[in-house]
């Protein structure tokens, strides 16, 4: 019986001692398992953290580097808006440093400025200022460049901005063919010795001086009257009479053809006998102006050097140009003759321009405002 009872107890205890060990193992396969399954995460881990870093460096980067470039975009932009400003202050300052009729200012505070004091010629001056103001709606003035071109800037320029076309008999002729056809058809050799004003020039390039004067007005006239924008036509003005070559030219060309119109009305006053208008006769009664040449020789060759243009020459101009010049003028005020026409017979289909003198020499352009 204790043998049996030993046996069994022998039995269980290997069945025991087997289950142990099977137990073992099995809790020894589960903690590899969890082990593989650990140091898989922890690589799995350290993989992602190294893809990480390197990302991260990379954006690091990526981030400085567009900082970088916006930075400098920034700088960049900010450096050329101010070279831009600066430029664009410069162009204009030239501009209108070159600028011969400068823009619109208020009429009486022109007034106040220019004649101070309590002399009898500022109040006469400052009372003729207030009269057009109150009776003739002249708010504003633009002022003309004082020299001896004057008179000839302040009516061309009017005629551009104003848009008003070349004159009738003008659209009728070729002008580039009026040197040639006062030397060759009219024999008058003496026209080499015209004066460019200021310049002085005399000599055998006159006629291809004169041709290019003509090509000047011609174009210019051509393209600014063609344009219908007001304010594009005020650019286009703004631009032509801040080129001082190019003024010249127009006021050449201008003159020149007034001693053509001269020309012409001397022939047919002395070959035919054919009527001329009534201010040719008055030109030429003049003694320092009997004839063309003398004309020419102690009046136009002057004229942007010297002189200005004098009233009966204001007078040729207006007819010339088919344009109806009104002339206030201040140092005549409560006077017949403070408001005049150039010329006094004009035809009802011509433009009207208007001036402002305070001595019959200088000339600016008033404005109105109603």
């Amino acid at each position: 019986m204790q043998r049996r009872h030993e046996g069994k107890a022998s039995k269980n205890r290997d069945q025991f001692t087997e289950q142990e060990k099977w137990s073992r193992i099995n809790h020894s396969k589960r903690s590899v398992g969890r082990y593989e399954v650990r140091s898989w995460t922890t690589a799995t881990k350290q993989s992602l953290c190294i893809m990480w870093q390197k990302v991260k460096a990379q954006l690091m980067l990526s981030m400085s580097f567009l900082v970088a470039v916006f930075w400098y975009c920034r700088r960049l932009y900010s450096f050329l808006a101010q070279l831009l400003k600066r430029w664009s202050n410069y162009l204009q300052r030239k501009l209108i440093r070159n600028l011969s009729v400068l823009t619109e200012i208020d009429l009486l505070g022109y007034s106040a400025r220019e004649w101070k004091g309590e002399t009898k010629q500022a109040e006469h001056m400052r009372e003729a200022y207030e009269e057009l103001f109150r009776s003739y709606h002249i708010k504003y003035l633009r002022q003309v460049r004082r020299d001896n071109y004057c008179v000839l800037r302040a009516v061309l320029f009017q005629i551009f901005s104003q848009g008003i076309p070349f004159p009738s008999w003008m659209k009728e002729r070729d002008i580039l063919k009026l040197p040639e056809k006062l030397l060759y058809s009219q024999g008058c050799n003496w026209i080499q010795q015209y004066s460019f004003g200021p310049e002085r020039y005399t000599g055998p390039n006159v006629f291809s001086k004169l041709r290019k004067c003509m090509e000047t007005l011609k174009t210019n006239w051509t393209e600014i009257s063609a344009t219908k924008d007001h304010e594009e036509r005020g650019n286009m003005c703004n631009t032509l009479f801040s080129d001082e070559s190019k003024e010249h030219k127009l006021y050449e060309a201008v003159k020149f053809i007034m001693l053509y119109e001269v020309v012409e009305a001397y022939e047919q006053m002395k070959n035919r006998g054919e009527p001329v208008h009534n201010l040719f006769r008055r030109l030429l009664a003049r003694d320092s102006s009997s004839d063309p040449l003398s004309f020419m020789m102690n009046h136009l060759n002057f004229i942007g050097d010297s002189i200005c243009l004098d009233q009966v020459e204001l007078l040729l101009l207006g007819y010339l140009l088919e344009v109806k010049i009104r002339v206030y003028r201040l140092h005549r005020f409560n006077t017949e003759e403070f408001q005049v026409s150039y010329p006094d017979e004009y035809r009802r289909e011509w433009n009207e321009i208007s001036l402002l003198t305070e001595d019959d020499r200088y000339y600016h352009i008033p404005l109105f405002r109603t």
